[in-house]
């Protein structure tokens, strides 16, 4: 569905734009994280964005590009809009994150405020887009955008001294397990198309906030019917996928299984990223941390994505002190 070339042209795109992440490993746990929290903007989202603003005509982008965000992808397009000359408007629920808001503002981008939540924000940013004749850029359905946002995986094996048809990467001795933040499913989507070269492959698993589980009820009932969007800490994960999505075949095709955290897990992973790790993560980026922490995950090793760090600093100030007490081993 997405050629493995157009992962390499991306890479070699935004290259001169973003920086490698860290990949470290646990040893007692088995573990190898992928620190995309200090990804330029502070997530991977800017990997996509960058790829497809890039991608497109001086005349596309002189007319102005268009996003809805929860705010990393926002911040992603924003910036990608500073480096080529183009404007950018965002439209976000007016329930986004402050500091997300902020960071937006901070690159040059026009907000826009939208009563409800992401899937009100995305409906009037694609109405504005096309009423004003501007490019609308997808979080996450687009080839281009996807393509952008695999490049984490190339750093992973290169990191680990893989090529993508490594048999290491997967099997029945040591199967290797890689876990995904999904929401809209472009990251998933991603890495799923660029590890399908490896035979055997690792073992793809999606995790996403239980009070937000659109993209879950996807993958197992294959509908989004009677879904809640309830407010989480994975901020950049809720809300429904867009009818129609490119990712929705994909997941179908490439993810092993999708699993859901409880808010109290999602913090719980925050904290230990911050005392165990001294990384300051979001919502959205613990999530495969607290799959594996919760006992959700027992496959190692395992890959964790931590995707982003862009918290509310009083939030991620009240999760620290409420586990200070915490043992941690």
């Amino acid at each position: 569905m997405i050629p493995y070339e157009w992962f390499e042209q991306a890479q070699t795109r935004i290259a001169p734009h973003i920086q490698p992440t860290p990949l470290t490993y646990d040893a007692k746990r088995r573990l190898y994280l992928k620190w995309e929290n200090h990804q330029i903007t502070g997530s991977f989202k800017p990997r996509g964005a960058l790829n497809k603003i890039l991608s497109l005509q001086d005349w596309e982008r002189k007319a102005g590009l268009v996003a809805a965000s929860a705010g990393n992808h926002g911040q992603g397009v924003a910036l990608a809009g500073r480096l080529t000359g183009a404007p950018v408007e965002v439209f976000v629920s007016s329930h986004a994150v402050p500091a997300k808001v902020q960071a937006m503002k901070d690159l040059g981008a026009r907000i826009h405020f939208v009563e409800g939540g992401y899937a009100e924000a995305e409906s009037a940013g694609r109405k504005y887009a096309s009423e004003h004749q501007r490019v609308f850029i997808s979080p996450y359905n687009d080839g281009q955008v996807i393509a952008g946002q695999g490049t984490i995986g190339l750093e992973i094996l290169a990191s680990l001294s893989l090529p993508p048809h490594s048999e290491n990467l997967g099997g029945e001795k040591e199967r290797w397990a890689w876990l995904v933040p999904s929401g809209g499913g472009g990251l998933i989507s991603a890495l799923g198309a660029l590890l399908s070269v490896s035979h055997p492959r690792p073992k793809l698993i999606g995790v996403q906030a239980a009070a937000s589980p659109f993209t879950h009820s996807l993958f197992h009932r294959h509908t989004q019917q009677g879904i809640q969007d309830l407010p989480t800490l994975a901020d950049g994960l809720s809300g429904a996928v867009e009818e129609g999505s490119i990712t929705i075949p994909m997941m179908e095709k490439y993810v092993d299984d999708f699993l859901l955290v409880s808010e109290d897990e999602i913090a719980y992973a925050m904290a230990f990223a911050w005392y165990v790790y001294h990384e300051k993560i979001e919502g959205s980026g613990a999530v495969g941390l607290a799959a594996v922490l919760s006992g959700k995950v027992e496959t190692r090793p395992s890959v964790i994505i931590i995707s982003g760090g862009n918290v509310q600093p009083e939030v991620h100030a009240e999760i620290v002190a409420r586990y200070a007490g915490e043992t941690w081993d």
